[in-house]
């Protein structure tokens, strides 16, 4: 095979080096593979429109729209003007503007009744939606004029491509007129017994119809199939990870009766809930085999999760082995070791004079420590006085070296890939058990494709003494007299002996390129758009304004860690009656005196990450109160989502809401990003039952060729799909 492969070619020779470079920078598509692979976002059809009233704000779309009015108006005293275009598709109507000298091309082109497909980003002007500057590409009556300009698109269907400022859809469509031919030679991985079993159409005939179909019927017989291969193709990946760790071996950490874990159940406050019972009994059974465990274990915030994982730990120490717990950032490594040592009391005080007799060492480990600090750190690890340890990924250092490591709990797995993991599997005689915790509620679905190497476990009750958590949005345009009552409400907290958080979307002290500043300074004004509040500014108002008088403080990720310490402790120690910050309160701050939380600008924020915020309210036994402050209007999709996140607090439905949401290509967020990256068809919450059916063909296709000899086509997607992965791991070190 000396010749490139036609799906490997590079786009550059097919589609010209200008066009290449835009793809490559824009869109990640590098090869003719790549890019038989950017599948249209959705259809159009010839003879109707695209729904307007459902455009999403701030995003950058395209639509197919029949011109309604055209007129050019003056401003500036007669010196500037600009044309103004209506298009409508009778659901709804949306507004283009051009300035200045780019007014005449289109004031010739888009003649009321002229169809087109529009591209550009929407905007809010004067409450309407409008596009400024959209690109846009003249469609063309069906059988007139040989100079048809979709001329290639024989089918009633118009494909509709993701596509960015830079490259709209039509000129990515005529790109993969180019390529089309290629797909002629795509291998297909699919075994042939499970394709036809399945009734799936061959590849090769997929990616023609899904780029270039006659009907509604060939995009559904396309996207099944394709369906499939993606989640084929993981599936395989996850169960043969799988079977490769239970071939691997474990040393048994069996609970031992009468240790540390028994005087640490012995003194705690309080009982554990079912929840918290049934999943640790999962873990110790776990532990108790020859095999390494691998348990995924998801729970809300405060469900007591860190609880559930120190009382594994303990029972690995009871047993003689160690337990480390890694976190993904030291600020949260440092919060672990406090509760940790605070949860356990004197347990924690092995080897010091007073220490209890079941008594262990807490050790903190982060990259940041003094040296003598961390000497004395890598001294307890590897003599074994240190049962327990906590850090970041500095624990995965070639220098650490443990006495005998039986367990890892990692805290937030989506920062944790597969490449640590075997890491850290090195630092053990044998591969250690493994605990992965994660806050972010995960729909099963996601669960089997994400982590589908991990068991999983869910707590899903609070704990006893978790407060409820009062949620609602604050439409501060539509009744600004709401939002001044905001104002009160965190005033009525403090009065009554409580604390308050306002996020705010950013920080506001960003030192911009004046000449970036002044274009966005430009854009913002030409679409009557304000920036996104920032902490800095809005402190100064609420101190000034409707809270002055409380003690208001700052915090946000560029202030130096010890200022940011010293903020929380004066928080945490109730001196401080407001913080406002930025995100960085999202994980692990813990201040049951706070009851109130403002966030500015939501519609900002994703569903789960507003979900999580609020979960730094409600912490002790006062209620919670969570406001949503959004200026968006009452029908759009930002409000719809902030409604949700206001009505449950049930984590599992937001997510579910906030999956169905977003947009393919983000399904699982930051999540994991190798895989993200190869999931382009599957949607993950509607396509269950293919997720589903395909991990048994992948565990039978496994367990019957776990090398997949008798697959090549199969083991080259899959060794495409680990590529890919390894090399995100890699970037995020």
């Amino acid at each position: 095979m000396d010749l490139v492969p036609a799906l490997e070619e590079p786009l550059k020779k097919v589609v010209g080096p200008a066009t290449a470079k835009v793809m490559a920078e824009h869109l990640d598509l590098h090869t003719v593979g790549d890019l038989l692979h950017h599948y249209p976002r959705r259809y159009a059809e010839r003879g109707e429109l695209t729904r307007l009233a459902d455009l999403p704000l701030d995003e950058h779309v395209t639509v197919v729209a029949q011109v309604a009015t055209a007129r050019i108006l003056k401003f500036n005293g007669g010196r500037g003007q600009r044309l103004e275009v209506t298009i409508t598709d009778g659901s709804g109507q949306v507004q283009l503007v051009f300035f200045g000298r780019g007014i005449h091309k289109p004031h010739k082109d888009l003649l009321p009744g002229t169809r087109a497909m529009f591209a550009g980003k929407v905007s809010v002007f004067n409450r309407k939606m409008q596009l400024a500057h959209p690109a846009y590409e003249l469609l063309r009556g069906d059988g007139d004029e040989a100079g048809e300009t979709v001329g290639s698109w024989a089918g009633a269907q118009l494909p509709i491509y993701p596509a960015t400022a830079k490259l709209e859809s039509w000129k990515i469509a005529k790109s993969v007129d180019m390529v089309l031919p290629s797909a002629q030679e795509a291998q297909d991985p699919l075994p042939p017994s499970l394709r036809d079993g399945r009734g799936l159409i061959p590849l090769p005939e997929a990616l023609l119809k899904i780029h270039r179909p006659h009907s509604k019927a060939d995009i559904a017989a396309a996207r099944d199939r394709l369906k499939w291969d993606e989640a084929f193709v993981l599936q395989v990946a996850l169960a043969r990870r799988r079977y490769a760790d239970a071939q691997l071996p474990a040393v048994a950490r069996r609970r031992k009766p009468g240790g540390l874990l028994d005087a640490f159940d012995a003194k705690l406050p309080f009982t554990l809930t079912d929840g918290q019972e049934k999943v640790s009994k999962e873990i110790f059974d776990d532990l108790a085999t020859e095999h390494p465990m691998h348990r995924l274990l998801q729970g809300e915030v405060g469900s007591g999760k860190t609880m559930v994982a120190l009382r594994a730990m303990l029972a690995v120490v009871d047993a003689g082995g160690q337990a480390a717990m890694l976190a993904p950032t030291e600020v949260l490594a440092q919060q672990h070791h406090r509760s940790i040592v605070e949860m356990m009391g004197e347990l924690a005080e092995g080897g010091m004079l007073g220490g209890a007799e079941h008594a262990t060492k807490v050790t903190l480990l982060t990259g940041s420590m003094g040296a003598a600090a961390r000497r004395q750190a890598l001294l307890d690890l590897v003599t074994g006085d240190a049962g327990i340890v906590i850090g970041t990924h500095a624990l995965i250092e070639d220098k650490v070296q443990f006495h005998d490591l039986g367990l890892v709990v990692v805290d937030e797995q989506h920062r944790f890939g597969v490449e640590q993991r075997d890491a850290l599997r090195g630092k053990g005689k044998q591969p250690p058990h493994l605990l992965v915790m994660t806050a972010t509620p995960i729909p099963r679905t996601v669960a089997m494709t994400v982590f589908g190497d991990l068991e999983t476990s869910v707590l899903d009750q609070l704990p006893a003494g978790r407060s409820p958590i009062a949620s609602h949005v604050v439409p501060a345009e539509d009744k600004p007299h709401f939002l001044a009552r905001a104002w009160e409400r965190v005033r009525e907290e403090v009065e009554n002996g409580h604390q308050a958080y306002v996020v705010c979307p950013r920080i506001g002290d960003e030192e911009e390129d004046p000449k970036k500043a002044r274009k966005k300074a430009e854009e913002e004004a030409t679409a009557e758009k304000r920036p996104p509040l920032a902490v800095v500014e809005v402190a100064e108002q609420l101190a000034r304004g409707p809270l002055s008088g409380l003690k208001v403080e700052v915090l946000h990720g560029r202030m130096q860690p010890d200022d940011k310490d010293a903020v929380m402790r004066r928080f945490a120690a109730g001196e401080t009656q407001v913080l406002v910050a930025t995100t960085v309160i999202e994980v692990g701050v813990n201040v049951p005196n706070a009851t109130a939380m403002v966030i500015m600008d939501a519609d900002r924020f994703g569903v789960s990450q507003l979900h999580q915020l609020r979960g730094r309210v409600g912490r002790g036994s006062a209620p919670g109160l969570c406001l949503l402050v959004t200026d968006m209007p009452e029908a759009s999709p930002a409000r719809g989502r902030l409604g949700a996140v206001a009505s449950t607090l049930d984590g599992f439905e937001l997510s579910r809401i906030d999956l169905e949401q977003r947009r393919e290509g983000d399904v699982l967020g930051q999540a994991q990003s190798g895989v993200r990256s190869s999931l382009r068809m599957l949607a993950v919450i509607d396509d269950e039952e293919i997720i589903a059916a395909a991990r048994e063909e992948a565990v039978a296709v496994v367990a019957d060729d776990p090398e997949l000899e008798r697959l090549p086509a199969l083991r080259t997607a899959l060794d495409a799909l680990l590529d890919a992965e390894r090399e995100q791991y890699l970037d995020k070190g």
